[in-house]
């Protein structure tokens, strides 16, 4: 139809660029920038065998500082416990955490209408790209090969501007961009499948002060119903 926007398959490319990794030889490294255990675990257990990965935490976002420490405490606990992690040498790199740095980016103490959001808005994609920027910066520095983040993964993120962000910063660095969308093929099934297996905390908003005052917002509402 004339007019309408064409999505693009970030599965199908994804699907692509694995078939032309010949398992034969070095495995090529990937930094996986991660927000939490239950959104690494799929992920991880779809991809290890493929790449030598190594997990990027940095979630200046999350709030408060207590939730932040518990989705690190718990992915740090997992990975040791997860099989295709310990098969794989799963590695984990802890970056820093600084709330202001999320404020900074996302502009949200000037712009207000932006707490307000739903996710997939303009707050959203704003994180989206700082935490990125941050990782692909790292993969840089460190000559990786591949770089990628867990966040396509969750049905309430969205793949298009993750994986415009991902393309867009591939074309200022040496190191390529692994595009995806791994809600696909039964992934975020998965991930449930596995928080559940190994007893995983899944939290219920995203993770800013925002996406916690909304979700609450919602919960009351529902209740009153």
């Amino acid at each position: 139809m004339k007019g309408q926007i064409q999505k693009i398959n970030y599965q199908k490319q994804l699907d692509e660029i694995l078939k032309s990794i010949n398992p034969q030889e070095k495995k090529p490294t990937l930094l996986l920038h991660a927000c939490c255990g239950p959104c690494s675990s799929y992920v991880i257990e779809y991809l290890s065998s493929y790449f030598d990965i190594t997990i990027f935490y940095y979630n200046p976002n999350i709030y408060p500082q207590k939730e932040y420490e518990r989705r690190l405490n718990e992915l740090k606990d997992f990975i040791p416990r997860f099989e295709p992690a310990v098969k794989n040498k799963v590695k984990i790199v802890v970056s820093t955490y600084e709330p202001k740095d999320f404020f900074e980016a996302t502009n949200v103490l000037n712009e207000v209408e932006l707490q307000q959001e739903a996710e997939k808005g303009i707050r959203c994609r704003r994180c989206y790209e700082f935490r990125m920027k941050k990782a692909y910066a790292y993969a840089a520095e460190n000559k990786f090969d591949w770089f990628c983040t867990t966040l396509s993964i969750s049905p309430f993120k969205d793949s298009l501007m993750i994986n415009e962000i991902g393309t867009e910063l591939e074309e200022e660095n040496s190191v390529r961009f692994l595009t995806s969308d791994f809600k696909k093929k039964g992934g975020f099934l998965r991930s449930l499948e596995l928080s559940r297996e190994y007893g995983l905390y899944r939290q219920d908003y995203c993770g800013c002060l925002y996406s916690k005052i909304n979700t609450e917002k919602a919960r009351l509402e529902n209740q009153s119903k």
